[in-house]
């Protein structure tokens, strides 16, 4: 597999990690001890601590806080929207996520390519379809699609997350596809089966 030669297709000032601040460090050693390895995401916030800090509190949040939607919830909304803005580094991270929160590589591929194509819970489609039209088409959501999501059993709540994570990859997607974020290659290989 061909390394890539660059986290962006910027001259970032990236720093080595032990030029960082102390709690910086200690974040990107909890990204090694969990992942494996540091998102080339947070690589390239780490040149402005200010904004990798903001990023990656709202990020975990969102991502990881309480919430009626579960991690995989999340990551399928994450999918959805990096697939219609063609999004490589998030389908790249997020299709694996995918494939690890279900245990289904199927499902993470079919997810990546077209959410239409797998069989999904009418919660998941309909949370889905939320987040696709939300991506596509903002100012054409109307009092409908939320009761949409209200009959398929989400609160006010959960449709305040699902449409902060969809709001929320939409400016990730983005950034990504701005400056050419590379994904790190071990998203490629992970949790594909045996």
């Amino acid at each position: 597999m061909s390394q890539p030669t660059h986290i962006t297709a910027l001259d970032l000032p990236i720093p080595e990690r032990d030029a960082l601040p102390e709690e910086v460090q200690k974040y990107f050693g909890k990204c090694d001890e969990k992942l494996g390895m540091v998102p080339n995401v947070l690589a390239a916030y780490s040149q402005n601590t200010a904004q990798l800090d903001v990023f990656s509190k709202f990020y975990n949040e969102l991502m990881f806080g309480e919430s009626e939607l579960t991690p995989l919830e999340k990551e399928m909304i994450a999918v959805v929207v990096s697939s219609v803005n063609h999004c490589y580094y998030c389908l790249t991270a997020h299709g694996a996520a995918i494939r690890e929160y279900s245990g289904d590589p199927v499902l993470g591929e079919l997810m990546v390519m077209n959410y239409r194509a797998a069989e999904l819970s009418s919660r998941h489609r309909a949370m889905l379809d939320f987040a696709d039209k939300l991506t596509r088409h903002p100012d054409q959501i109307l009092e409908a699609d939320r009761q949409n999501l209200r009959d398929a059993g989400f609160s006010d709540q959960g449709i305040w997350d699902i449409a902060n994570i969809t709001g929320f990859y939409n400016m990730t997607n983005r950034v990504a596809s701005a400056v050419e974020m590379q994904p790190n290659l071990q998203y490629h290989a992970s949790y594909r089966g045996k």
